[in-house]
């Protein structure tokens, strides 16, 4: 029998498209190189060189940094020399003046003298407060400069400060003269120490040698300023003391000593500017009064007028005081020039590292891009073949009916010719292999689904004579055992006939048997429940007035027959399949309840899943060729098909759409009755106890009701047997009410007619059946067509035309090429209709 929905047997496993993802075949670990992402692998490659290129940039930028720092605080120690300068001169003035105020107090020692005293020192101690103020304004920034300086700077103030806290044992005269001048000379001492402080490093010698040049004039000038500072204190003493002429000399040797060392480290110029000065008048009369305190041939040295000598060494002094600050000023200018070069060539040497850094990871960045989207749209591309296009051309090449469409392989989404590119034209050679290998399964599954074609036909064919057959058997037999045996062999091949058109369904080819008229939706019930072999377990309870359009009529009663089927082949035999159908918003539901064994919610889920979307055909679908069949039918006419477990058994739901519904046909004149659905009562009066029915038929006198199959043996008044019932004779025009309407459409075309053209008077059928005579029993033989004879005939031509013999060789040829031309359109899966002339038989004589 044909095979149901049959999710029960077995459960087949698939998954939907939409739920396909790439997962990886195992867990990625962070510290396996191979797992890492691309991007996190080339920000790897471009993260490392640049890390390492910044280390190496940072310790060359630090080293310039640095040497530029100790140049920049090298040019300023160097500049705040001019202040240092400034006040080892005014304490030069205050040490050398207060030399001879001492001398003059201790030689006279008046109140007087000492008012005078410190009257003359006064404006010489705040000038050197003044310069002492400035210098520390000017040394406040280098307060963060490098510890020898500040130790240095901090000797130089503490040094000062005895000097002012000395001052005032000056005007009593109460301290020795040396006491009270060491305090000037370690202050003087700590000053040229801290101007002689500044070091450029051993890279810069030039610097060095700047630093050293006026560092050696300022102790030129020093020595100068001691001698000078002597002289004085002898002047005023009007005398010289046992050691002073010791003091004169040794200090005289030391200013040698520091002169030739100045002109060893100046530059020409430098010594060419000394020389100048050295011969400037004021500096020779300073020369000559101090020449004349030398001792000479054993005579005692000349005490030296103090107004005069103080006036020609001061102008001495500041000669010397004007080479300092220029030799100063040169050296401060070199300073400045070599810092500003130094920090010039540090900012390039910064700004050119920041440059290439961020060119080189603009370009990493760029690169890195450029081949992560590369990667990127070649993933999509891949998942997009994968999940999209691919499987829609096997959907396509899978549902194709006719030809086999032209799959179009789009071009690689990387067009660049480096590695990427080449792996993306590698996946499109893998799709284009794919489709290709597609079109080939198509090819074949075409050439396959026209073999089903070919044999299904054929055995259409064979079952119509086979039922041809078992008419003319039926019409001759009168034994009730044999002719109940007829009947099943009867039933049996309606099932292979329904089976034959199953395997037309599984070769995505439509059903043969068509209806040219709208049809009630009970026939269309009624008609399903006499295609299964268990129809009298039917119940047909409320069904609506609905109307099915004519050409879903036969798919329509082959979809519910195997939902039909399925329901009694799984319940119990002594249960009933109760079927209703009811309108719904613009469609119709039809409702097929059984008391079987049931479905698990798995199961029920994938055989929902199996209606809402057809599987392709394969092995499993021909184990399971109800549900395909039913699947695809849905789908066809875009039914939809639900199972759900009831409280006992299974419910199929069958929604029905507007576009199959239509509106009541025209109401015509009733057709032929057909012999296999008029029953009575009759039978009797051709032998003794009347024909024998199987057990559990229905009585002979009923007609199809609602739920009930009529007998398959019912008695036919004419013949004086039963005939079974088939789908054809409940749907045919005389099966009840005209409203049904229409006829059975064969492959060859619809059947004649029954309208009547106007003007025509179209007699009533006879009242009683035609035959053909009695059998050597002694029955009536029946005429086929006898009572669509009767109704046509007045619209035949009352003489029929005359017919010549033709030759049987033409004959064979035409039928030969007919027969060759009619297999080439099956091959192509037409779906047009070709009417034959009216009147025409099918291959099985059956209209």
């Amino acid at each position: 029998m044909g095979a149901g929905p049959d999710p029960r047997q077995g459960e087949q496993g698939g998954r939907s498209r939409g739920t396909v993802r790439v997962v990886p075949h195992r867990r990625r670990s962070p510290f396996r190189l191979r797992d890492w992402r691309m991007r996190t692998k080339l920000a790897t490659v471009l993260v490392i060189p640049s890390v390492a290129f910044l280390v190496l940039a940072g310790v060359q930028t630090a080293a310039l940094v640095g040497q530029t720092t100790a140049l920049s605080d090298f040019a300023r120690q160097v500049g705040i020399g001019r202040q240092i300068t400034t006040v080892v001169d005014r304490l030069q003035q205050e040490r050398d003046r207060s030399a001879g105020e001492l001398a003059e107090l201790r030689r006279a020692g008046s109140e007087a003298d000492r008012d005078a005293a410190v009257s003359a020192l006064r404006p010489l101690q705040a000038a050197t407060d003044q310069a002492v103020s400035e210098l520390r304004g000017a040394a406040q920034p280098l307060a963060d400069a490098d510890a020898s300086w500040r130790v240095a700077y901090g000797e130089a103030l503490e040094a000062y400060d005895q000097v002012v806290y000395i001052r005032a044992a000056v005007p009593p005269a109460v301290l020795n003269s040396d006491t009270i001048l060491s305090n000037y000379h370690r202050a003087i001492e700590a000053l040229l120490n801290l101007l002689a402080e500044p070091s450029p490093g051993e890279q810069q010698p030039v610097l060095t040698d700047a630093v050293l040049r006026y560092v050696q004039l300022a102790r030129v000038k020093e020595l100068s300023s001691r001698i000078r500072g002597q002289l004085y204190a002898a002047a005023r003493a009007g005398r010289y003391d046992l050691d002073d002429q010791v003091t004169l000399t040794d200090l005289r040797a030391q200013q040698l000593a520091a002169l030739g060392a100045f002109r060893v480290a100046a530059t020409n110029d430098q010594v060419r500017l000394y020389d100048r000065t050295s011969v400037d008048p004021a500096f020779v009369a300073a020369m000559k009064l101090e020449e004349k305190s030398l001792p000479t041939g054993g005579a005692r040295a000349e005490v030296l007028p103090a107004p005069q000598w103080w006036a020609a060494s001061e102008q001495r002094q500041e000669l010397l005081r004007q080479l300092e600050a220029r030799v100063l000023d040169d050296a401060v200018t070199r300073a400045d020039t070599v810092s500003g070069d130094r920090l010039r060539t540090t900012l390039l040497v910064v700004g050119g590292i920041v440059v290439v850094l961020g060119l080189a990871v603009l370009l990493a960045l760029l690169i890195g891009r450029s081949i992560a989207n590369s990667m990127q749209r070649l993933r999509g591309q891949a998942l997009r073949i994968a999940q999209v296009e691919l499987p829609d051309a096997l959907d396509r090449l899978r549902s194709v009916q006719g030809g086999v469409p032209t799959i179009d392989v789009p071009p690689p989404v990387v067009r660049s010719s480096d590695e990427i590119g080449e792996l993306a034209e590698a996946f499109v050679a893998v799709h284009r292999s794919a489709v290709s290998v597609a079109v080939e399964q198509a090819e074949t599954r075409r050439t396959v689904n026209a073999m089903f074609v070919n044999l299904a036909r054929r055995s259409q064919v064979l079952v119509e004579r086979q039922l041809e057959l078992l008419d003319d058997l039926e019409r001759e037999e009168a034994d009730p055992d044999q002719l109940e045996n007829l009947f099943k062999l009867d039933h049996l091949a309606a099932r292979m006939r329904r089976n034959d058109e199953s395997l037309l369904v599984l070769a995505g080819t439509e059903s043969t048997r068509r209806w040219n008229r709208p049809v009630g939706l009970g026939a269309v019930l009624l008609a399903a429940s006499a295609e299964i072999e268990q129809y009298q377990r039917v119940r047909r309870e409320s069904v609506a007035d609905l109307y099915v359009v004519g050409h879903a009529v036969g798919e329509l009663v082959h979809l519910l027959a195997e939902l039909l089927e399925n329901a009694t082949a799984f319940s119990r035999p002594d249960t009933v399949v109760r079927v209703g159908a009811r309108a719904e918003g613009h469609g119709a539901v039809v409702e097929i309840v059984d008391q079987g064994l049931g479905m698990s919610p798995a199961a029920l889920e994938q055989a929902n899943t199996v209606l809402a979307s057809p599987p392709a055909a394969d092995v499993a679908a021909s184990e399971r060729m109800g549900l395909f069949v039913v699947s695809h039918l849905a789908a066809r006419h875009g039914i939809r098909v639900r199972l759900s477990g009831g409280a006992q058994g299974l419910l199929a739901r069958i929604d029905l759409p507007a576009a199959l519904l239509a509106a009541a046909p025209p109401a015509e004149l009733d057709g032929p009755v057909s012999p296999r659905m008029l029953t009575t009562a009759v039978a009797g009066a051709t032998r003794p106890g009347g024909p024998r029915r199987p057990a559990g038929a229905p009585a002979p006198t009923e007609l199809p009701v609602a739920g009930r199959r009529p007998d398959p043996a019912p008695v036919v008044p004419v013949q004086g047997r039963p005939v079974p019932v088939r789908a054809e004779d409940v749907l045919s025009p005389a099966a009840g009410a005209p409203a049904a309407g229409g006829g059975w459409w064969s492959r060859q075309g619809p059947a004649p007619s029954a309208a009547v053209p106007a003007g025509d008077v179209t007699p009533a059928p006879p009242a009683t059946p035609v035959i053909g005579g009695t059998n050597e029993r002694g029955l009536p033989v029946r005429v086929p067509m006898a009572q669509l004879s009767a109704v046509t005939e007045p619209a035949r031509p009352e003489v029929a035309a005359a017919r010549d013999d033709p030759d049987p060789e033409a004959v064979g040829g035409m039928l030969s090429r007919l027969y060759s031309g009619v297999r080439r359109a099956e091959a192509e899966e037409t779906r047009e209709i070709i009417l034959p002339p009216s009147g025409g038989h099918s291959e099985g004589g059956r209209q």
